[in-house]
């Protein structure tokens, strides 16, 4: 069953579009409470450890105020030393904080700076007064068994103060709690003075202020999705009139479509025939093109065999000549006319041979055979042997004897002598002092690749896969047809399934073809 039709596509449209904007104002209204809870508690770290840093400010403050006083009652010459010290101890033991606060003043006074028992006195302590004038013990450990007092004695020694938190009693009370405290030592009289601050008194005010936060932000998030919910009635009373808007449209639509639909029904009737009568003149100039590439093969071969023949027609011509030199002086024996014949039989032989190999390279065969890669590379070398020889082009062949191909042999041969007789072209046209041509191959897993390199100062097109393409051609208009690469290109992948590339060198143009095993 169709659920989506021209009758009822207004109406699904609106359910689709709540559907989705609800969908995404829960999503938005989700992660929006969820990113502010989350920046919340980040902000509530942050200021967790803010406050806790300002508590330690103040702690130092305040010691710094008492040091401050006692460094000014020094410098007075009307109390003794002595007197000092005792005003300074009522002064320490009377100082009241903030109401419901449990933090004071508390004195050592150090007799042994390394530390160890009875390495000080205790001379003020508003919350242990049981402990006033008693000697006490860095080794001394707190409900927790840290040795508190080892640790801001070496803090002292290096830094001359010290922040520890420890487990202690709360005055007025028999609880243990954590504590936070700050050490200061006074040289002058050896003392070391420390003011601390419990830290469930820190945590109420954290949690008074985590409570305020907590109210406002979610203050804020109910607004914020009441604003979303107003957000998506706005949406949907736009997508009724929407809605209705569409189906006027559709209306008129669906009127414009039936008229148009018979202009279709013609134009699809006369572009079939046209399409047939493209295709078929498409096929007529493929096989127009083919046919121009055998006659462009058969006129190379034309003009491969006059080279190969060229030189055995001398040798023939001069072997007659002879012969008729001598019958002309009455001097031709048996045995004279018998050497000249048997020469002249090697000469003919070898032409008979020349025309076999050029009657098999061209004679078209459709069935794949297996062949040694040095074989065919030789055969197409056969064929261009007198040409490269004439124009002094060096060949220099590194083929693996024992590499098996199963292919089209003729096909294949065809692609070797284009590029061949390419890279010989450029090398005559080019006019490249000792011309080299190279061909080696390279046997992978999957694949036989055959390289064909030559020195010829490679090839000027951008980009080069063009020279593949029907008509194109570097040539001059008289030499070059463009059809060869084109053709050759057709063979390896359509025909043999490989692939055949052309990149430049530092000296000239490698081609590459990749023939698979399988």
């Amino acid at each position: 069953m169709q659920l989506i039709t021209e009758k009822n596509i207004s109406k699904m449209t609106i359910y689709i579009f709540i559907i989705i904007m609800s969908s995404m104002i829960f999503m938005i209204s989700y992660f929006y409470v969820k990113n502010t809870y989350a920046n919340f508690e980040k902000q509530m770290q942050k200021y967790v450890h803010e406050y806790y840093n300002n508590q330690k400010a103040i702690l130092k403050k305040e010691v710094d105020t008492v040091i401050d006083i006692l460094n000014y009652n020094l410098i007075k010459d009307t109390h003794s030393e002595k007197e000092l010290k005792e005003d300074t101890i009522r002064l320490l033991n009377n100082i009241s904080f903030q109401a419901k606060k449990s933090d004071y003043f508390f004195v050592y006074e150090i007799k042994k700076m390394e530390g160890g028992d009875d390495f000080a006195r205790m001379i003020v302590n508003p919350n242990r007064p049981d402990l006033l004038g008693s000697y006490i013990s860095t080794n001394y450990k707190d409900e927790n068994g840290k040795k508190f007092r080892e640790e801001f004695m070496n803090n002292i020694r290096l830094n001359g103060e010290s922040f520890n938190q420890y487990a202690y009693k709360k005055p007025n009370s028999d609880e243990i709690k954590q504590k936070v405290s700050y050490f200061r030592l006074y040289p002058q009289w050896n003392w070391v003075i420390a003011i601390g601050v419990y830290t469930d008194d820190i945590e109420k005010e954290i949690s008074l202020k985590r409570e305020d936060l907590k109210n406002r932000i979610k203050e804020q998030v109910i607004q914020n999705i009441l604003l979303f919910l107003l957000f998506l009635t706005i949406a949907i009373v736009i997508s009724i009139l929407i809605s209705k808007k569409i189906d006027e449209v559709l209306n008129n639509y669906q009127d414009k479509v039936k008229a148009k639909s018979d202009e279709l029904m013609q134009l699809n009737e006369s572009l079939e025939r046209r399409v047939k009568e493209e295709v078929a003149k498409n096929r007529e100039q493929e096989q127009l093109l083919v046919q121009k590439s055998r006659f462009i093969a058969l006129g190379e071969m034309i003009s491969n065999i006059a080279h190969q023949w060229r030189q055995p027609l001398s040798e023939l011509s001069s072997i007659l000549m002879f012969i008729k030199f001598k019958y002309n002086m009455n001097s031709l024996d048996k045995e004279t006319m018998d050497q000249k014949s048997q020469e002249a039989e090697r000469v003919l032989d070898y032409m008979s041979h020349t025309i076999e190999d050029f009657r098999n390279f061209f004679l078209p065969k459709k069935d794949k055979q297996k062949f040694q890669l040095y074989t065919a590379v030789e055969s197409v070398m056969t064929i261009l042997s007198s040409a490269l020889t004439n124009n002094y082009i060096n060949i220099e062949m590194q083929i693996d004897e024992n590499i098996e191909l199963d292919t089209y042999l003729n096909e294949f041969e065809q692609v070797v002598l284009n590029i061949m007789s390419n890279a010989k072209d450029e090398l005559i046209l080019n006019k490249i002092k000792n011309p080299k041509i190279k061909i080696y191959s390279q046997e992978l897993e999957d694949k036989v690749i055959l390289f064909i390199e030559d020195n010829g100062k490679g090839i000027d097109v951008t980009p080069i896969e063009k020279i593949f393409e029907p008509y194109f051609t570097t040539k001059k208009d008289s030499d070059g047809t463009g059809i060869g690469l084109y053709m050759s290109k057709i063979i390896v992948e359509k025909n043999i399934n490989g692939e055949l590339k052309a990149q430049n060198t530092q000296n000239g143009a490698r081609f590459s073809i990749s023939i698979p095993k399988d």
